[in-house]
């Protein structure tokens, strides 16, 4: 199902707080970012467990990717072998005012990025979709959301969320909880 792939520019740096992810994953982590920050290497393991996690750290340590990039490995691994379902497998929820921004640099990039390495490197990776609802969201476009449904999907906490196998829903907590921690 795929080429031979050159892992060696990135396999000696590859950190071993990373060996739980898919190859792909593990190379467009080390070219984005070089190595975890200290929430990632702490909150993994919980998060992998599926246990609850609550990650306290400064703006821009990496708590929300530390989250979905546990979630975009296993929906990959899914897209990679054909077993990736066409409804919703993750939730985040997330206040509105940072729920856009969380997606487009958490999710939407993120997925772009490692579906086009994995296409470099030989995978057939079908496009893992995302879709974001809120409270405004017109029940026609709710509708349409069902029919092509995306394997994630981020909400405002305005309803209730689930996701339809009883996968994953990421949280982020209301801002301010302690200065410049969430």
């Amino acid at each position: 199902m795929h080429a031979e792939r050159d892992s060696s520019a990135y396999s000696a740096a590859l950190p071993e707080t990373l060996a739980w992810a898919h190859p792909v994953v593990q190379e467009w982590f080390v070219r984005r970012f070089g190595t975890p920050t200290e929430p990632q290497v702490e909150g993994w393991p919980a998060i992998l467990r599926g246990e609850p996690v609550l990650i306290s750290a400064p703006t821009g340590s990496g708590k929300t990717l530390s989250a979905f990039l546990v979630c975009i490995d296993k929906l990959l691994r899914a897209a990679l072998d054909g077993s990736l379902m066409p409804h919703t497998h993750v939730v985040y929820v997330s206040p509105l005012k940072a729920l856009s921004n969380d997606v487009q640099k958490n999710l939407d990039g993120p997925l772009r990025e490692i579906r086009e390495l994995a296409l470099e490197r030989g995978y057939l990776c079908p496009e893992i979709r995302t879709g974001v609802r809120t409270g405004d969201t017109l029940q026609k476009e709710r509708v349409a959301m069902l029919k092509a449904a995306a394997s994630y999907s981020g909400d405002d906490a305005g309803e209730p969320v689930h996701s339809a196998d009883g996968g994953q829903v990421a949280g982020e907590p209301a801002t301010g909880f302690d200065g410049d921690r969430r």
